[in-house]
């Protein structure tokens, strides 16, 4: 494949049009500083932060740590705001813009509970009038900042609107559009219809869109992208464990520098310098806790022995010394990257 025309959002020229999903509680700063570390994404989004979160005068510790850190790392940085309430998001807008934000990325695709019972994420597929306003309310209180938008094909069979969606954002002023080929109703289940993004692809003087669902390696890029009809695509839990995706992908689409994917001993020492920026971000106690997914995720894609010992070690020297046990030792699970013409 030729690699395309970077897209341009306001004054910024994104990179190779692989971009990093923004996944709650997983694409803190470690993780995004871990994604640089080996490569790179055209673009990273951070981890979604409620809007609630932001404008509360107290914050939970955990949230005010996240917060501290969302437009931190490698530019540009794109945070991305859930929300119901208008006012709420356009103040959450403001807030990250100050904070450094580079894009401002709207979530209407979350299908976890405790988001979409709060009427928030996907469950504002469901009231377009209503998903309207918050789009208008943030566009207007960042005029000098691209705002993007997230979502699924619908919120379940019978509520396939993504298309009448990106149409009314597009006409509100959003730069880029992402879908992901489900429906809320299926959760992560299933495969991704790629080929339903299609009808979004298909609006006339539509912005750039980005295809997401699924897409875990350069053959599974290829067909979302041929699919679709999109521009981009996005890896979201294709990159768990193992941060140099995004680089494998856009190495072997596009030619782009391969990454170094790292090996034993090499691995051991990247997994624990994504575990001591954890540490050094949230601290000892939290941090602790916090890591704990992201090394179960490592050790699953990378064959480490000990996960059992990863995931039990009661402090944070137990843990290094487990990553640097099991990894060191973990079985050589890469595969060449190869550029497809």
């Amino acid at each position: 494949m030729t690699l395309p025309d970077p897209l341009i959002l306001g004054s910024m020229r994104l990179g190779p049009p692989v971009f990093l999903a923004p996944m709650a509680g997983i694409t803190d700063l470690p993780f995004r500083r871990a994604v640089a570390r080996h490569g790179g994404a055209g673009l990273m989004v951070s981890e979604m932060v409620a809007s609630t979160e932001m404008v509360t005068p107290r914050p939970s510790t955990r949230a005010a740590v996240r917060a501290k850190a969302l437009t931190e790392g490698v530019a540009p940085v794109s945070v991305q705001i859930a929300g119901r309430e208008a006012g709420a998001m356009a103040e959450t807008a403001r807030i990250v813009a100050g904070m450094g934000a580079r894009i401002v990325d709207i979530n209407m695709g979350c299908p976890a509970k405790k988001v979409t019972g709060g009427l928030s994420g996907a469950a504002l597929m469901r009231d377009l009038d209503h998903a309207l306003g918050l789009v208008e309310a943030v566009v207007a209180a960042v005029p000098d900042l691209p705002v993007t938008l997230k979502m699924r094909l619908g919120w379940d069979q019978d509520c396939l609107n993504a298309p009448e969606l990106a149409a009314r954002a597009a006409g509100a002023g959003v730069r880029m559009l992402t879908v992901h080929g489900r429906t809320r109703a299926q959760f992560y289940t299933g495969q991704a219809d790629w080929r339903a993004i299609r009808a979004v692809a298909n609006l006339p003087g539509r912005p750039p869109l980005v295809a997401n669902g699924d897409v875990v390696d350069a053959a599974s890029a290829r067909a979302a992208l041929e699919q679709s009809g999109a521009e981009a695509v996005m890896v979201g839990r294709g990159a768990q464990g193992a941060p140099w995706r995004l680089a494998e992908i856009a190495h072997a689409l596009w030619g782009t520098p391969a990454p170094q994917v790292p090996q034993g001993a090499a691995l051991a020492e990247a997994v624990a310098e994504h575990y001591q920026d954890i540490l050094s971000l949230y601290g000892r106690e939290l941090g602790l806790r916090v890591a704990r997914k992201h090394l179960g995720w490592y050790a699953e894609a990378n064959g480490a022995p000990n996960r059992a010992e990863l995931l039990r070690a009661p402090t944070p020297e137990a843990a290094l010394d487990a990553i640097r046990a099991g990894f060191s030792d973990a079985p050589d699970t890469a595969t060449p990257a190869t550029v497809a013409s």
